[in-house]
């Protein structure tokens, strides 16, 4: 049965302030709304940065076309290039002549099926080590292998023409801010390192769900998620390898030598909504429903569960749209497509209405100018945010997404929450950045499913890299982001949660009843001083993870807080994690670790050992705590 939810009173004050807004916001809207964008069912207009195939299509132009993609996006960190690459149901290359693709960089590949298997790709969706010295030879790893996210298809795994290391698996060597989702692979491994380049070879995390895989090789990636899905079989992980709703997960009592968790069944979860073509030809957004203690791929049995939504019934925007036009679209009843690009956004995105929809493609990225607030999540049944990249900009942000307004007392439905799915944010990077706080949660009931909030430790911002002990002080001062993430809202759930090098707390968990299955975080590499890593009261540097003192009830499971302090070595962090001690307050599988410079005293409220240039690259773990 449906887990019921708690009804609260809304105070007249909300709505007293909410009527005002209304009306301040009638009396400035425009005197004539601009008419709906007339969309096309059968051919909506996706812009220029989305290219769709079709099985008639050569797969030597496809080849052709991909490979030159490739080549522009693979060394593209910074660039603000976004594309997406779909696939009409089909069948595209052979055992013989084989489609084998390359994804580089801020790029989507997607199939347009109701079902993975209506789009068979035989060939290979593979990314590979960078190799970052020696002319392209030396230091090859994955560890800055972001943004890029493929999904809705069939991988029959065919590596004819390749040499005999590159046929033994598919590889996907990934870091952050990278999904996989609806996949259904077959054919070979797939590997999540790149074994067959010049080493160190290091991976450091992502995200599959949804997907049928064969033997998987974890290799060296240090953490890793993967949910509601089947494996044939894993193989090693570095430090966290957590599985959740897994079918063949293996077991995790041996941990942490495997360092495997495994969870029977996801508390809560819904999948990712996904573009599909009709029997019709007509296009659609699938919205899944939300799961209680599920497992395995959500199509095993059919379409995934859930709701159609009529392309027609969106607003496709494209860069050079104003946020005004997003919004009384908004306004109209109308969903929200992001087609690929970056949008400057001055004024706020406001997502109010129950059951409304805002899908990335191709990681569309908003940035903010001027210290706007990009997006904001009213407290509403149903919303889904999915798909997108969320920049701060050079003036200070406040807040980058806010799911909720601050003073809210409104009762949602738990069993349709607010969802997001593949958000990311970052600070700094390609150029200088600011804000107090990436995402703030003050919602009930919402779920986040795997989001990265990163302010960069590199970019292109031109800083001076001698201003510092064995870094850049300029960062620091310049690149300012004070929280990555804050949850107020209770019953919140958060499955992938990636946050790294915020100023103060990377996570602070205010709200009763949070669940985080997975958590990997790294501390800043920047403080300059130790003064600028105290808290007021003198403790030593912020935990990575932070559950406030009032939280009765609170569950972490797989968790890493890692210390790079490379600007200054010295520097001291008292804990890696810290909670209330309460019985109801339960941290399982957690650990610290050095990565090369800087100490973390303990792993969490002053037990567990000290992750110390004494033991680079050894985590300290604590199984339980409190202990059982």
């Amino acid at each position: 049965m449906p887990t019921p939810v708690r009804r609260r009173t809304l105070r007249l004050g909300a709505l007293t302030t909410g009527a005002a807004l209304i009306a301040s916001a009638l009396l400035a809207a425009p005197a004539v709304a601009a008419p709906p964008r007339a969309v096309d069912p059968l051919h909506p207009d996706f812009g220029p940065n989305v290219t769709i195939y079709s099985p008639d299509t050569p797969v030597s132009q496809i080849r052709t076309e991909l490979d030159a993609l490739h080549a522009q996006q693979v060394d593209a960190e910074m660039s603000t290039v976004r594309k997406a690459v779909y696939f009409l149901p089909g069948q595209y290359g052979t055992a013989a002549d084989p489609l084998q693709v390359k994804v580089g960089y801020y790029t989507e590949v997607a199939g347009l099926g109701a079902s993975p298997d209506d789009v068979t790709l035989t060939g290979g969706l593979e990314v590979y080590n960078r190799c970052l010295a020696d002319g392209g030879t030396g230091n090859c790893l994955a560890l800055v292998n972001f943004w890029r996210t493929i999904s809705n298809l069939h991988v029959a795994v065919a590596k004819a023409g390749q040499d005999g290391c590159r046929q033994s698996a598919n590889f996907w060597a990934v870091s952050q801010a990278v999904s996989m989702r609806r996949l259904d692979i077959t054919g070979a491994n797939l590997s999540l390192m790149d074994y067959c380049t010049a080493g160190p070879q290091y991976a450091s995390g992502g995200f599959i769900a949804d997907s049928k895989l064969p033997y998987v090789v974890s290799g060296s990636q240090q953490q890793w998620l993967t949910r509601n899905s089947e494996v044939a079989g894993w193989s090693n992980g570095v430090w966290n390898q957590v599985f959740s709703g897994v079918v063949g997960a293996p077991d995790d009592a041996g941990f942490p030598n495997p360092p495997y968790t495994t969870i029977g069944q996801t508390p809560i979860s819904r999948e990712k909504p996904y573009l599909y073509v009709d029997a019709d030809g007509r296009y659609n957004v699938r919205v899944p429903d939300a799961q209680r203690d599920s497992s395995g791929v959500s199509w095993a049995d059919g379409q995934t569960a859930g709701r159609s939504i009529p392309i027609t019934d969106f607003f496709i925007a494209k860069p050079g749209d104003s946020v005004q036009q997003i919004n009384n679209a908004l306004s109209r009843g109308q969903n929200l497509i992001l087609t690929p690009g970056v949008y400057d956004i001055a004024q706020t995105i406001q997502v109010k209405r129950p059951g409304t929809v805002v899908l990335g493609l191709g990681h569309a990225t908003l940035t903010a100018v001027g210290g706007a607030v990009p997006l904001e999540v009213k407290d509403n049944d149903g919303i889904v945010i999915a798909g997108v990249t969320i920049d701060a900009g050079a003036a200070l942000s406040p807040v980058l997404l806010r799911v909720g307004a601050a003073d809210s007392d409104k009762v949602l439905d738990a069993d349709d929450p607010i969802t997001l799915s593949d958000v990311y944010f970052r600070v700094g990077g390609p150029h200088i950045g600011k804000t107090t706080t990436a995402l703030e949660v003050n919602a009930d009931d919402v779920l986040i499913d795997h989001i990265w909030v990163w302010r960069g430790d590199h970019g292109v911002e031109g800083f001076d890299p001698n201003d510092g002990v064995n870094g850049d002080n300029q960062r620091w001062a310049t690149n300012t982001g004070t929280n990555g993430v804050i949850v107020n809202g209770d019953n919140v759930t958060a499955t992938g949660l990636f946050v790294e090098h915020f100023q103060q707390y990377n996570t602070l968990w205010n709200g009763d009843d949070g669940r985080v299955i997975l958590y990997q975080n790294e501390l800043p590499y920047d403080p300059p001083t130790q003064a600028d890593w105290t808290q007021p009261d003198g403790t030593l540097g912020y935990p990575g993870y932070k559950v406030a003192d009032g939280v009765t009830t609170h569950r972490l499971d797989g968790a890493g807080v890692y210390v790079f302090n490379q600007n200054n070595p010295s520097i001291l962090t008292a804990n890696g994690f810290e909670v209330p001690e309460t019985p109801g307050v339960r941290l399982h599988h957690i650990m610290t670790v050095n990565l090369s410079a800087g100490t973390v005293q303990h792993v969490v409220n002053g037990v567990g050992g000290q992750a110390d240039n004494s033991n680079t690259g050894t985590p300290q773990f604590v199984v339980d705590y409190p202990a059982p």
